[in-house]
Order: C-alpha cells, then sequence, then structure tokens
C-alpha cells in the first residue's frame, strides 16, 4: 500500500479519539460509580461486582484476542473487524441507558458492561494492527503517539461534554430529568453516539491492507495454526517473547497507577473529590503531551529506547512522590509521571508495528494484547495485600516501581525491530 493521505491518517487517530470515551466515561468514571453508588446493594458489593466483571472482561480478551488476530490476518483485512467489534460496544454501551437505580438491574448492567469491553478492546487489536499500512517506518512513532495523544484528549472531551450536560448541572441537556438518575444514565447513549461519530471517518476514509481473502472456515483452520506454530516456535523468536513479557510487567504497573492514582493521592495527600477530578484531568493532559513528544524520539532513536526513556522517568517521578508529603512536590512530579505515561504505550505499539511482518500482525497484536490482560489483576492485589499488611499506602505504591524496574531490566536484553 502507498502512505495513507492526510485525511485517511486523521481519520485513523479519530479512532482512537472515539474509542477513549467509553473507557474514560463508562469504565472509569461517571457509569462505573453511579453503579457503585446507586444499581449495586451498598458501595462495598458494588466495588467487588464491578471489578470481577472488568476482571472476566480483560480475562476473555487475553484468552481470545489472538485467536482472533491470527483469524483476521487470514481472512479479508482488519479494518472490518474493528468496525464490527466497535459496534458490538456501540449496541451493548447504548442499552446500559436501561440500568435503573435497583438492585434487579445488576446482572443487565454487568453483563452489557463485559460485553462491550470485549468490543471496545477487540476493536483496539485489530485498529492497531492497521497502522504499519499507513505509513512508511520512519513515521510510525510520530504517527502512534499522535493518536495514543488523541486519545487521552478524546477521553476527557466527552467526559466534559457528560459532566457539564448531564451530571453536573440543575437542567440537563435534551430536557433529560433527574428521575431515576436518568441524568446519570443519559451518559451512556451519549458516549455510544459519540463512538459512532467518529467511528464513521474510520470507516470511510481510512485505508486497509488488503487481506488474504480466504472464506471464514478457511482462515480460522490457517489462523489457528499459524497461531500454533507462533507458539511452538517461541525459542526462535527471542525479542518477542522477551518484549512481550517486559509488556506484562511494565502494563501492569501502568495499570495499577491508573486505578489507585487517585485513591492515594486522596489517602496520602488529602485531595478532595474534586482535587482527585482535576488530578485525573491533568494526568490525562500531560500524558498526552508526552505522546506526541515522544513520537520524535521513537523515530529517530527507535521504540526501545523511547519506552525505556519512559520507564527511566516512570522511576524517577515515582520514587519522588512515594517520598515526599509536600502536596506541591507530589503535583509537580505526578505531572511530569503524565509526561511518560503517553510514551510507555506510544511506543510499545510502535515496536509492535515494526516487528510484526505484515501477514501476522493482528495474531502480533492480539498476543500484544494478551501480555497487557494476562496479569493485569497482579498490581492490585499485590498493592492491596502490601498496604494491608504494612498498614502504608505509601509501601503498597511502591510495587508499581517495582513492575516498572523490572520490565526495564528485560527491556534491556531487546534488540530494537528498526535498528534490528
Amino acid at each position: 500500500m502507498p502512505p495513507a493521505s492526510k485525511p485517511a491518517l486523521g481519520a485513523w487517530c479519530l479512532f482512537d479519539w472515539a474509542n477513549s470515551a467509553y473507557f474514560t466515561v463508562i469504565v472509569t468514571f461517571v457509569f462505573a460509580t453511579y453503579f457503585t453508588e446507586a444499581v449495586a446493594t451498598d458501595p462495598t458489593a458494588g466495588t467487588v461486582q464491578w471489578g470481577h466483571a472488568t476482571s472476566v472482561a480483560g480475562l476473555l480478551t487475553a484468552l481470545l484476542a489472538p485467536i482472533l488476530g491470527a483469524v483476521a490476518d487470514q481472512g479479508r483485512g482488519r479494518k472490518l473487524w474493528a468496525i464490527l467489534f466497535s459496534l458490538l460496544c456501540i449496541f451493548c454501551t447504548a442499552l446500559l441507558w436501561q440500568v435503573r437505580p435497583m438492585t434487579s438491574d445488576v446482572t443487565m448492567a454487568l453483563s452489557l458492561v463485559v460485553v462491550a469491553t470485549l468490543g471496545a478492546e477487540f476493536a483496539l487489536v485489530f485498529y492497531n494492527a492497521m497502522l504499519p499500512g499507513l505509513v512508511p517506518s520512519e513515521r510510525l512513532g510520530r504517527m502512534s503517539g499522535f493518536g495514543w495523544g488523541i486519545g487521552y484528549l478524546g477521553g476527557l472531551g466527552c467526559l466534559a461534554v457528560a459532566l457539564v450536560g448531564f451530571v453536573q448541572t440543575d437542567t440537563p441537556w435534551f430536557g433529560v430529568g433527574k428521575e431515576q438518575a436518568a441524568h446519570i444514565r443519559a451518559t451512556a447513549p451519549m458516549v455510544a453516539l459519540w463512538y459512532l461519530a467518529f467511528l464513521l471517518p474510520f470507516a470511510f476514509l481510512t485505508p486497509d491492507a488488503p487481506g488474504r481473502g480466504y472464506p471464514p472456515s478457511t482462515a480460522i483452520k490457517i489462523g489457528l495454526g499459524q497461531l500454533g506454530r507462533t507458539l511452538k516456535e517461541a525459542r526462535q523468536q527471542p525479542d518477542l517473547w522477551r518484549f512481550l513479557l517486559a509488556n506484562m510487567l511494565y502494563t501492569d504497573g501502568l495499570t495499577t497507577l491508573f486505578a489507585f492514582g487517585g485513591i492515594y493521592a486522596a489517602g496520602t495527600f488529602g485531595f478532595t473529590f474534586a482535587e482527585v477530578i482535576q488530578f485525573g484531568i491533568a494526568l490525562n493532559v500531560t500524558a498526552a503531551i508526552g505522546a506526541v513528544a515522544f513520537g520524535w524520539v521513537d523515530d529517530r532513536m527507535g521504540a526501545k529506547t523511547a519506552i525505556a526513556a519512559g520507564l527511566l522517568g516512570l522511576l524517577v517521578c515515582g520514587a519522588v512522590v512515594l517520598v515526599s508529603s509536600s502536596k506541591l512536590v507530589f503535583w509537580i512530579a505526578a505531572l511530569l509521571i503524565g509526561l511518560f505515561l503517553g510514551p510507555v504505550q506510544a511506543a510499545s505499539r510502535t515496536w509492535m508495528a515494526r516487528y510484526a511482518p505484515e501477514e501476522r500482525r493482528a495474531e502480533l497484536f492480539g498476543l500484544m494484547a494478551l501480555s497487557g490482560k494476562a496479569t493485569a489483576f497482579l498490581g492490585p492485589l499485590l498493592l492491596a495485600e502490601i498496604t494491608r499488611a504494612t498498614g502504608s499506602q505509601r509501601w503498597g505504591m511502591a510495587i508499581i516501581l517495582v513492575f516498572f524496574a523490572v520490565g526495564l531490566a528485560l527491556l534491556a536484553s531487546i534488540r530494537d525491530p528498526q535498528r534490528a
């Protein structure tokens, strides 16, 4: 394929803008809080149920993503898969409007969230696999970083619309009332419309490398066979498996940081709820800036260098956050942490984009999804147990630095595919 046009590349980035709205508004901030506070029996039970649902979705993503990727590589392209799974997420998200603030709707809410999350996660696998076919190798870092940065801002933009238009207003938009928490439930169809609207440019403008064209039954047979060979030949691809292991570890650290950063700010530094929201917004903005800025480092010096620089920055700034008792120092270090978060995620996508051969891209991005989800429970579990044993949030949060350090050590033994 020739390099894609600027409108096509812009449409590709808008997919990240669209997809991130689901994770920001539904999974992290608005609907998750609504479920635990108003739908479940009590906040404690709701937190446990929500955690179990997201864990089930993560486990299914880890198990099925490599299989779906391998099959897609043998079929009729990856863009169609990204669109179909996005539509699944959009449909289930819109149905969350039906979840009323009563315990009888718990099962429906959790079932819809699991399926919607699977749709959003699987769509990302095929979306990521399209990247190497859009721009030359020497521009992959900038393109990945720009897309990731747009994704951060898209999630924040949708969250801002939800808060201003429905959640934190006396007169919600479009005449939506507040009976049975209708103004909160309305954020779900709003996210669905947001996702659909910004999916359309991707669907019509972004080109896709032609698939191998096998019919579904043949694609499944060949795809599963190829995945089996990849697993059997692990020793012949040491860089791939070391990278996947390193990605698993530092992604666990990032997952734990996202899940507990606000809790740590509130418990150790006395942040109010409003300050926690401000902290989350600031972290996303600096992460977007870092993802875009480090794209140049990625293209000039390689994805491995960009990831390593990001992890080193996270280690230094994280250590400052753990030892400091000053709220001002925490804010400065936390904003710097944001600058290094985005590059680690964006450059990891670039590393795989440069490594994966064209005929196996979706399969290998599926394996990358597996490495990012397989042990996602481990960081939060260790943090909770260390905090309980020591009685200190600082000691619990320190486990995040261990994940970053071990991931960085593993990364040191890997060749950068750009330079190899």
